[in-house]
């Protein structure tokens, strides 16, 4: 558990703005380094063990900058970008996805600070009742912690995108995605 004074640390200086299509670069490096490679083992975010390859490339990521009804929540501290989460409106609730935070950044509050930011701007731009996201529902560590953040598992599944390399290169066979549900009002 993190103390007040390191959530308040973590969180002194930020800056949360719409990404733009300089940032692609400096995003898709970001969310390279908080699930793949030896980088990310810096992190508790991970997913070096159960995937390898890119978890995005710049085409990805523009095309969420340039959709009409998503966002690409991008956070700064010093102008450097730290942190960053996508957010899609979807009629009465909004979809939380591409969730990055610097690994050297981990484990101090600053992605609580960037979830409820994302949740408070889905509520009042969108009147969203509801946030929805998905994880690989082996990952427990992380879906604890969402839990903690108010989210719930729902049980329903999806599969995996097997063979489709822009998701990675699955290192197990039992990788499925799972969804999580929060009401915002």
């Amino acid at each position: 558990m993190d103390s007040p004074a390191a959530a308040d640390t973590a969180t002194t200086g930020l800056t949360f703005r719409d990404a733009t299509e300089a940032d692609v670069d400096a995003l898709v490096a970001l969310v390279e380094s908080a699930y793949r490679g030896d980088s990310s083992r810096v992190g508790w975010t991970t997913e070096a063990d159960i995937l390898e390859g890119r978890r995005t490339d710049p085409e990805g990521v523009l095309e969420v900058i340039k959709s009409p009804d998503s966002r690409l929540l991008t956070v700064e501290r010093d102008g450097a970008i730290i942190a960053c989460c996508q957010l899609e409106h979807r009629g009465d609730h909004a979809y939380f996805g591409m969730f990055a935070v610097s690994p050297t950044l981990q484990g101090g509050g600053l992605g609580k600070a960037v979830i409820a930011e994302a949740e408070r701007t889905a509520r009042e731009t969108w009147g969203a009742e509801e946030m929805q996201m998905t994880v690989i529902s082996v990952r427990d560590d992380l879906i604890a912690w969402y839990e903690r953040r108010g989210y719930r598992r729902t049980g329903q599944m999806s599969p995996f995108p097997y063979g489709d390399e822009r998701f990675g290169i699955p290192q197990r066979d039992d990788l499925q995605f799972e969804l999580l549900v929060k009401p915002l009002v």
